[in-house]
């Protein structure tokens, strides 16, 4: 095949090959914007202490998520691109923040059949993630909890700062690590707060005795 019947030959394969990428885009990103709705309440679920909610949220999302990885497993390029990065790296942290709340152990990439690099930060998301969780707990008055959810965050953050490679490696990790990096100091200072004044107040408790209750 030669002169005009070779180029249009070549046009007619290349143009069924963008057709069908296309066609697996349009049906990826409403699935990656789902999985992505599904992720944030589920992790605000896990705020609310209701494990069960965010357990199921969580699995909407991973079932939307699937859907969006296997449209685009055909072509890489696209699979490589911002929306599936993004929901993979929702779906990360949104498993890992009720494992992390809920003391359980770790899901690695390969369980949640992500990337590498949006399980690091999805990690990066969810260590941040505890300072919310943190808080209500000292506010209940819980302090040793606070205390383990204190060390989860240093856990993590301790993990992902080994890390040193090339953003374009790990989908701008830096940054996150940055940022968890001043939560985790905030927190620490948060909750350091929070235990000398109950230990302040335990010891006025001791020399004075309880406070008497209010007299109509």
């Amino acid at each position: 095949m030669t002169g005009g019947d070779a180029f249009a030959s070549v046009g007619e394969d290349l143009r069924k090959h963008l057709d069908a990428a296309n066609a697996a885009r349009e049906k990826a990103i409403p699935a990656c914007r789902r999985a992505i709705r599904a992720c944030g309440s589920s992790i605000r679920a896990v705020h609310r202490l209701d494990a069960p909610t965010a357990a199921r949220l969580a699995d909407d999302a991973e079932e939307a998520l699937r859907e969006a990885q296997a449209a685009l497993r055909p072509f890489p390029a696209l699979a490589a691109s911002g929306p599936l990065h993004d929901a993979e790296k929702e779906y990360t942290e949104a498993r890992l923040t009720a494992a992390l709340t809920g003391g359980e152990p770790l899901t690695t990439f390969e369980d949640l059949q992500v990337g590498a690099a949006a399980w690091l930060g999805g990690m990066a998301e969810a260590a941040t993630e505890l300072r919310r969780h943190l808080l209500d707990r000292l506010r209940e008055g819980h302090i040793d909890r606070a205390d383990a959810l204190l060390t989860a965050m240093d856990d993590a953050y301790g993990l992902l700062v080994s890390f040193d490679y090339p953003d374009a490696v790990t989908g701008g990790l830096r940054r996150q690590v940055d940022a968890l990096r001043a939560v985790l100091e905030r927190t620490r200072g948060d909750l350091t707060t929070s235990v000398l004044q109950s230990r302040l107040q335990a010891s006025l408790e001791r020399q004075l005795g309880p406070t008497p209750p209010a007299v109509d």
